[in-house]
């Protein structure tokens, strides 16, 4: 672990408070944080857990915002905050022994293709539709799927839970990035627990990161809800795709030596 100069914790603070501010509107936070801790001489692991755990600050601010606004009941969504929790833990557990190439290699696919979706489908507005899966087997199949994903590899996790409440479970823009929040922040929870369990986090860099992501964040979702789908719309596409040509440009990616040689 690096030695935590003042300099170093304040260089991850800023880092924390874009972050924030950009998750709390469309997701991919994590495109930013991690990245940083990396560069700042984290382990790999130890940066998933300290992400995790500066991430909890963040998610929960933008959760209690909207909440207070009413987009989210949060006593309703309880049962499928739960669901995300328990897929986060199990996420996390298996991190630690499954190979990551599968998922960098399908990936950069999968958020270059919901860019599109939401760059391109008319109509993309605030504005509810019809339900195309019942509340109950959403939270029951799709919500923990996601948050076992946010677990087991993280990038995104926001955007996949996007289009599901879009999708699936007929949601406006603004409504599905409140209650993406809350399902992010209980994942969040379910895999900061593993990771904590195992004893690869950062406390202090990921508690002043936390306050400073915390701040972000609120201020992200005050403008989320001042401007709505007009904000929300463009900021995820760019995330999207912002965070697909991030991961292609890994090395590790199977798709780097394809397109750069």
């Amino acid at each position: 672990m690096p030695e935590l100069t003042f300099h170093l914790l304040a260089i991850l603070a800023l880092a924390a408070f874009l972050a924030g501010f950009i998750d709390s509107i469309a997701g991919g936070g994590g495109m930013v944080t991690v990245p940083v801790l990396l560069l700042a001489g984290f382990p790999p692991v130890e940066a998933l857990g300290t992400n995790k755990l500066q991430g909890l600050f963040g998610s929960a601010s933008s959760t209690i915002a909207y909440a207070q606004k009413g987009h989210v009941d949060l006593r309703g969504q309880l049962p499928s905050a739960i669901a995300s929790g328990v897929g986060g833990i199990f996420g996390a557990l298996l991190a630690a022994v499954l190979p990551g190439e599968w998922l960098q290699l399908v990936l950069p696919v999968l958020l270059v293709a919901i860019a599109l979706y939401f760059a391109l489908k008319p109509s993309m507005d605030d504005v509810d539709r019809a339900q195309r899966m019942t509340p109950f087997l959403f939270g029951l199949t799709v919500v923990p799927l996601i948050g076992f994903y946010d677990g087991l590899f993280g990038p995104g996790t926001g955007s996949f839970f996007m289009l599901a409440f879009v999708t699936l479970a007929g949601y406006g823009l603004l409504k599905a990035t409140a209650h993406t929040k809350l399902l992010n922040f209980a994942s969040n929870v379910g895999s900061f627990g593993a990771f904590a369990l195992v004893g690869v986090i950062s406390w202090k860099a990921g508690l002043v990161m936390g306050v400073a992501q915390f701040i972000g964040a609120r201020l992200g979702a005050m403008l989320a809800m001042r401007v709505g789908s007009r904000l929300i719309r463009p900021l995820l596409v760019v995330t999207c795709v912002a965070l697909a040509i991030k991961l292609l440009l890994d090395e590790k990616n199977p798709f780097h030596a394809f397109l750069f040689g």
